[in-house]
């Protein structure tokens, strides 16, 4: 069957082009894409081309679908699936496959497997390593953004502490501890903070950090300090770094003089990774989550701090398949609301452009709906978009957007899927 996608054919070489998709065999499932979420990550597969890990050397020859944080539709089940998946139902999928010590993932490794594309083919370790999950919500686009979630959740579970003389590890963070996320008023940051603020296991302070105000006024706008410590009873303070010539004492004061617990830094930025070492308390766990694409880059850490005060670093890429099916619970029962990520909607002939200019285009998470022939639009551009266009369907999104404190939502994605589609 013929199917539209955007391909990676070498560096910086993106081409939304329609292919043949070869019939499925027995251990394969035809899929229909509805929403792929852009990640960062895509952006360096993207512009690194044959010299990224997850891309085949072949690639020229065999093209790479882009794009792995992606949901929607089972069509056609091969007959050795069929005990547990049918047509019609939604899936989601953790893309972190790992299968037998490669790094092959959608959205870098296949031909016919990934998120930009109308359909493509789900291969047969997918499902022996029972990566394709049914999803049973109502909105793609949260079974979408379940994958970068996860990503976040994996780094809490992943950060551990210790005891003076004894050799053991406790995973995660420290409950009723100090957390402070650097460079967290991205997407993915925002992303990290609804988890901090929903889960079990939760610190009794959040610092979230930037150097861009306007990010960092939305991301208070979206959790207000003050309902939150009423709510939840946590402490959540929002500081613009750039504002101080020494934000490592100004952070260290903020923390009551003790230092953070745990530390996610979010940017591959060697300042920003200094003043995480700085930051640390006693026996406190920096993340270092924001993956480089120079791969000589490097940072100072304190090594007095890690010799004398027990602190170390470590490093998380994504999630598990544990962590998604946490994302999405989470999720279907309002704990929390991965739409803090999303600032623009896009269909698929936007999604080759955006993913090369990822790093330029402000805001956080771009949406693209892959049946939907629409131009990057940012959350608040749709009512400018509709007057200028003369197109209520836009207006008539921007109202239900704003209805919902500017965030994309259920109700935002049932009227896009129903009036913006047109095959």
């Amino acid at each position: 069957m013929k199917a539209k996608g955007v391909r990676l054919h070498a560096a910086n070489d993106l081409r939304l082009e329609e292919f043949e998709l070869p019939e499925i065999t027995d251990d394969e499932i035809l899929v229909k894409v509805v929403s792929d979420s852009i990640c960062m990550s895509t952006y360096k597969c993207a512009i690194l081309g044959t010299a990224h890990k997850r891309v085949h050397e072949d690639v020229a020859e065999h093209p790479a679908i882009m794009g792995h944080e992606f949901a929607g539709d089972i069509v056609k089940v091969g007959k050795n699936h069929q005990d547990k998946f049918k047509p019609g139902m939604k899936f989601t999928l953790q893309p972190a496959l790992n299968y037998k010590g490669t790094m092959w993932s959608p959205g870098y490794s296949y031909e016919f497997f990934g998120g930009d594309a109308t359909y493509c083919i789900i291969p047969s370790e997918v499902m022996e390593l029972g990566c394709l999950l049914k999803y049973e919500g109502k909105a793609y686009y949260e079974a979408s953004l379940a994958e970068p979630m996860s990503c976040s959740i994996g780094a809490f579970n992943a950060a551990y502490h210790t005891k003076m003389g004894v050799y053991e590890h406790y995973m995660g963070i420290k409950e009723g501890g100090k957390l402070a996320i650097l460079a967290g008023a991205g997407p993915m940051g925002l992303g990290a903070l609804t988890y901090a603020l929903h889960r079990n296991v939760r610190p009794s302070m959040v610092v979230v950090t930037d150097i861009n105000q306007e990010r960092l006024d939305r991301a208070a706008h979206l959790f207000p300090p003050a309902e939150i410590k009423e709510q939840e009873g946590i402490d959540l303070l929002f500081v613009n770094t750039g504002e101080f010539e020494n934000a490592a004492e100004v952070l260290i004061k903020i923390s009551g003089g003790t230092g953070f617990d745990d530390v996610l830094c979010y940017a591959p930025v060697a300042s920003v990774v200094m003043l995480s070492s700085d930051i640390l308390g006693r026996d406190g766990c920096l993340n270092f989550f924001a993956g480089p694409t120079d791969n000589k880059f490097s940072a100072p850490m304190n090594f007095y701090d890690v010799h004398y005060n027990s602190t170390h670093v470590m490093g998380t890429t994504g999630g598990n398949t544990d962590d998604m099916i946490e994302s999405l619970e989470l999720t279907a029962s309002g704990r929390i609301n991965p739409a803090v990520m999303v600032t623009h909607i896009g269909g698929l002939d936007a999604a080759a452009e955006t993913t090369l200019n990822l790093p330029k285009i402000p805001g956080g998470k771009k949406l693209i709906y892959t049946h939907l022939t629409m131009p990057l639009t940012a959350l608040t551009d749709l009512r400018a978009k509709g007057e200028a266009d003369n197109d209520e369907r836009f207006i008539a999104l921007a109202d239900i957007v704003d209805a919902n404190k500017g965030l994309w939502c259920p109700e935002a994605e049932e009227y896009l899927l129903a009036n913006f589609i047109e095959d």
